[in-house]
């Protein structure tokens, strides 16, 4: 990720723990929903650096009815939030309306919160209306001094929306999660790779790929990796990829001889 700009580190390190206060006291009177939606329109000011007059919609209305709040940059809006009391623990059915919103209106991001607990979730716009949670914000545990965890705030900030690192942030986590990684460690380059080392270990040792392969699904690999639905998917796209390396090194090789080819005949007419 980007490195956070020396001014927002510095907006960070000093607007996040005031807030921590404010929450504290407004979850240990429990306010309702309206003065949640107020402690977060001055959180998106004050820590996330978007202008309260400009930037910030309240009640944003979509086909006749409305969202909570709508960050927008000049007509464009780059996420909406669902904005639930501080008292209230956030829950799956609490998105559906807001997903909704947004998969009308080409919106890629939803944040639901409480105030305290903030969760990023990208909006699929492709087919099925659907949402993936992207990252969980917890302002009672957050520590803002932290680099990994000014990162992840700067996801949301006005600085980090403009350049578009919430993205590139999804695609990264799209390519480097436990999934992928257990799918690679299944993949035949990886466990001939594995075989050959034991063979290093043990010079003479029989051992066959297909064998490694059992040990790795049945004994290594976690079950969730390779049964649930992420797991599946998962494996698809590294066996498509694989599959896509391949062509293109046969096609490589192809090419290559051809040139070679082409080169000993141009020689031979050379030498008549």
């Amino acid at each position: 990720m980007a490195n956070v700009p020396a001014v927002v580190s510095k907006r960070l390190i000093t607007a996040v723990p005031k807030f921590k206060k404010i929450l504290a006291q407004a979850k240990e009177r429990d306010v309702n929903e309206s003065d949640t939606v107020t402690i977060v329109t001055d959180m998106l000011e004050e820590i996330f650096g978007f202008d309260k007059y400009s930037e910030i919609t309240r009640e944003y209305a979509i086909q006749g009815t409305y969202c909570d709040l709508a960050i927008k940059s000049g007509k464009r809006v780059e996420y909406l939030i669902e904005v639930k009391a501080i008292g209230i623990e956030l829950k799956e059915n609490h998105l559906k309306q807001a997903v909704n919103y947004a998969s009308r209106e080409g919106i890629k991001w939803v944040v639901l919160t409480n105030g305290i607990t903030w969760e990023i979730h990208r909006v699929s716009l492709d087919g099925k209306v659907d949402n993936e949670k992207l990252v969980t914000i917890n302002f009672e545990d957050i520590n803002p001094r932290k680099d990994d965890q000014q990162d992840i705030l700067f996801l949301l900030c006005k600085r980090g929306i403009q350049k578009d690192l919430i993205d590139d942030f999804y695609q990264y986590r799209q390519s480097v999660n436990k999934y992928i990684v257990g799918a690679v460690v299944l993949s035949e380059p990886v466990v001939s790779t594995i075989r050959r080392e034991l063979r290093k270990l043990k010079p003479g040792l029989k051992v066959e790929v297909a064998e490694i392969k059992l040990l790795l699904e049945h004994e290594v690999v976690k079950r969730e990796l390779l049964e649930t639905e992420a797991g599946k998917e998962a494996n698809k796209q590294v066996a498509k990829l694989l599959r896509q390396q391949a062509k293109a090194k046969l096609k490589d090789i192809e090419k290559k001889k051809l040139s070679e080819e082409s080169g000993s005949s141009e020689d031979v007419n050379a030498d008549q």
